[in-house]
């Protein structure tokens, strides 16, 4: 439970934050043309029965603009004055239009007024991104310095690569560090150069594979190789999750040391850390299909035969058995990319960190414009994850570092998101905007309302769907 909170907490700070910047870009903008803001409001004050919906609201003296909170956290909303929005007030546009109002403006004034959310938002994101630059700096691992190279699937095999090759860049560009970036060029280029045994080798691509599938089959198509090497043996371990009463790790009652490296598991041949995980995330699917706890108790009971260093170098090997736990934790760690090669750390002052966060945004917001194709195949639906996706990706403990790298992230989402051209979005507003400038005919409001509607129907469907996925993920059907 503790977990939970700390990832809500989180995940409910991001989103506040992110909309009261969003909402106040488009209040703003109408107070700069004279635009009336009726309500500005974090989440949405739903009434139910005879209460408003609101958990506070409060209307400064001379002001014409209600602040407060409501009830549901799916964001927030700025109601500005004569405009159609997603508060529906259709009653409004049925009198007489007033020079306060957003539908008596110029077109090119609206069209600011619109584009207001997802300008903060955008500057937000590599304002955030530069920041991060200036107080904690880049710190990343160089391809060329992951010595062990990297291990593949069969699909990469038979195109041509071998465990071990480090990865130098493709035809598209040089690779600087592991990241999914790694993934998109390979998906679309046309050859990769690697280092193999000492040789540069140039390994053909088609220039076509399906990145979904690079990223979801199990073994990825191309992972960094951690060797099956224990760093780290844990002590005690919890009885179940949040739970603050512990037992001894599995790992501690088999005799599992550091430096251990780890050959076999189950009579199953271990050549990488990489393949330990598989061969665990294979036995979490048989115990999903267990029926009994007898069953589920056969299938923890497991067999490690594990390779022991000696004072002078020479091995020597043991067999090692014992119970894992109901999560199939062993309790070990094997070193991570960062600890078992030379890391790169690139300090910036005040004035260099713009430019570095602002590479790094773009960076991050053409990656994902470029993987919104895959949304619209059946994978990519599948793919699609809701708040409990989102509020997932927030750390276990409390990282300023996490939180600020994923409310940057969530920010450039955001202003993307709203500036696609559908009713009921940023985007749906400026397109009819666009038409009214270049055609000098404005829509209907009959029409802007039918609009509206549709838009709405659309972005709940989305969010049904993307909630659907999490649960259908969390009860192990996706």
């Amino acid at each position: 439970m503790e977990v939970f909170l700390i990832k809500l907490l989180q995940f409910i700070l991001s989103i506040s934050l992110l909309v009261l910047l969003h909402e106040g870009g488009h209040m703003l903008a109408s107070k700069i043309f004279g635009v009336r803001v009726e309500k500005f409001f974090i989440f949405f004050d739903v009434s139910i029965g005879k209460w408003s919906g609101k958990l506070f609201s409060f209307k400064p003296k001379n002001s014409d603009t209600e602040y407060g909170m409501g009830w549901l956290p799916l964001g927030g909303y700025c109601k500005i004055a004569g405009m159609i929005d997603e508060s529906m007030d259709t009653e409004q546009m049925k009198r007489d239009p007033q020079p306060w109002e957003f539908r008596t403006k110029p077109a090119w004034q609206r069209l600011i007024i619109m584009v207001g959310g997802v300008t903060v938002n955008f500057v937000l994101a590599l304002f955030i991104y530069s920041m991060i630059m200036f107080h904690w700096g880049q710190s990343y691992v160089r391809m060329a310095d992951m010595t062990y190279g990297m291990e593949f699937n069969n699909d990469a095999e038979r195109l041509g690569f071998h465990d071990h090759d480090i990865l130098l860049g493709t035809n598209i560009r040089p690779f600087k560090d592991f990241n999914v970036d790694v993934y998109r060029d390979l998906s679309q280029a046309t050859y990769a150069d690697v280092l193999r045994q000492g040789k540069h080798v140039r390994v053909a691509l088609p220039g076509n594979i399906n990145l979904l599938d690079m990223i979801k089959n199990k073994p990825q198509f191309v992972r960094p190789f951690i060797p099956a090497v224990v760093d780290s043996v844990v002590q005690r371990m919890p009885v179940a999750e949040d739970s603050k009463d512990t037992v001894v790790s599995p790992a501690t009652a088999m005799g599992l040391r550091k430096g251990d490296r780890i050959v076999a598991f189950n009579g199953k041949h271990i050549s990488s850390y990489n393949d330990f995980t598989d061969v665990i995330n294979h036995l979490d699917s048989q115990m999903t299909a267990a029926s009994t706890h007898a069953d589920s108790l056969r299938l923890r009971q497991v067999t490690l035969v594990v390779a022991r260093a000696g004072q002078k170098g020479t091995a020597q090997t043991d067999t090692l058995s014992g119970v894992l736990t109901s999560d199939l934790k062993v309790g070990f760690q094997a070193a991570d990319v960062k600890r078992l090669y030379k890391v790169t750390h690139i300090d910036y002052g005040f004035l260099e960190s713009f430019p570095a966060g602002i590479r790094y945004g773009w960076d991050v917001l053409s990656g994902y414009v470029s993987d919104m194709r895959y949304v619209f195949s059946a994978e990519g639906a599948k793919s699609l994850g809701g708040f409990g996706a989102i509020g997932s990706l927030f750390p276990s403990q409390w990282d300023w570092y996490q939180f600020w790298m994923m409310t940057a992230f969530l920010s450039i989402i955001l202003a993307f998101m709203n500036i696609l051209p559908i009713p009921a979005l940023d985007g749906g507003h400026v397109l009819f905007l666009l038409f009214e400038i270049i055609t000098r005919r404005k829509p209907s409001e009959t029409f802007m309302i039918r609009a509206e509607y549709i838009g709405i129907t659309i972005l709940i469907l989305l969010m049904v769907v993307a909630n659907l996925n999490d649960i259908l993920r969390w009860l192990g059907i996706l």
